[in-house]
């Protein structure tokens, strides 16, 4: 990218007016101890950036509103990632920085081990009582809806002799209404302050259970790891076709019933989630099976993680 093309992209103004943008100023900050860190003089930045100085100074000083492009081109010649030039959380120590480099490039098996450990160190792998390192007797099955959460978590809780507890319901007696009325009248966020309540509470209150959770549980990286950490988890599967057929034979389409391309709105949910529900300590394609016939491979499966007869 020339000079010129750059000159526009670095000279408009701050948000505000006169007044500095505070997000604006941290990035400057930012950048200002980074070229230190890096023992560069702001004009060997601006060459390698291919930046002007001057707007380079800019940018240092909280004036600089910069493309995307250009962060890129700075953080290149500052030898560090975009994440830290932005100030992502886990660039803003040493340690976070070092633990990054640690993990950086490592195999999803070398992660999910780490996690598993650091969870351990954390005081996260389970409740009092819970022998270290067995399968915990509350299970909780995953997946979207329509893989059969709710009928197969109700027989398998039969079946194991545990309690039942559908995460929905539960949220919405925190709520104190249904579960679209909280997203349609509080959004997102407090929904999923709900979600997080109700299975704090869940794990206090049953050391054994079967529980069946909303399919977007997932899409909070907090909530997920609280269910990872305390529960022996559950994928259940489907192909998007064998998902859209349950859902429309329980006459309910949310969040699709607006879409005309329902199925790949589907498709792109299942894809988005797929890589968090793969994190699940067991996994079962209900796919084509019968409810009879998925249930048997769940309660083999189950009653093998926990080691209770068939």
């Amino acid at each position: 990218m020339s000079s010129t093309i750059l000159h526009a992209a670095v000279e408009a103004p701050a948000p505000g007016g006169d007044e500095k943008h505070p997000f604006l100023v941290g990035l400057g900050e930012r950048v200002r101890a980074l070229r230190a860190r890096r023992g560069m003089t702001r004009r060997a930045v601006a060459v390698a950036a291919d930046v002007s100085e001057r707007h380079l100074a800019n940018l240092e000083y909280g004036i600089g509103n910069v493309s995307m492009l250009v962060l890129l081109q700075v953080a290149g010649a500052l030898r560090c990632s975009l994440a830290e030039l932005i100030g992502d959380v886990t660039t803003r120590s040493p340690e976070w920085l070092l633990l990054r480099e640690m993990l950086e490039h490592r195999d999803e098996g070398t992660l999910k081990r780490v996690r598993v450990a650091v969870g351990e160190l954390l005081g996260m792998g389970g409740s009092p009582g819970e022998v270290r390192g067995a399968r915990s007797p509350r299970v909780a099955l995953v997946g979207l809806r329509g893989a059969g959460k709710s009928a197969l978590g109700q027989r398998l809780a039969d079946d194991l002799g545990f309690p039942f507890v559908e995460l929905s319901r539960e949220i919405e007696k925190f709520a104190g209404c249904s579960v679209s009325e909280i997203q349609a009248l509080y959004g997102q966020n407090a929904y999923r302050r709900y979600e997080r309540r109700a299975l704090e509470e869940a794990i206090q209150i049953y050391p054994e259970a079967v529980i069946a959770t909303p399919g977007g549980l997932v899409s909070d990286p907090a909530t997920f790891n609280l269910l990872l950490s305390h529960c022996t988890t559950v994928w259940l599967q489907a192909t998007p076709e064998e998902h859209m057929k349950r859902v429309i034979a329980q006459g309910d389409l949310r969040p699709m019933a607006a879409s005309k391309e329902a199925m790949e709105d589907l498709k792109g949910i299942l894809a988005g989630r797929a890589a968090f529900y793969s994190k699940a300590d067991l996994r079962l394609d209900t796919s084509g099976l019968s409810v009879d016939a998925a249930f048997e491979q769940l309660r083999e499966a189950v009653r093998g993680a926990l080691q209770m007869p068939l």
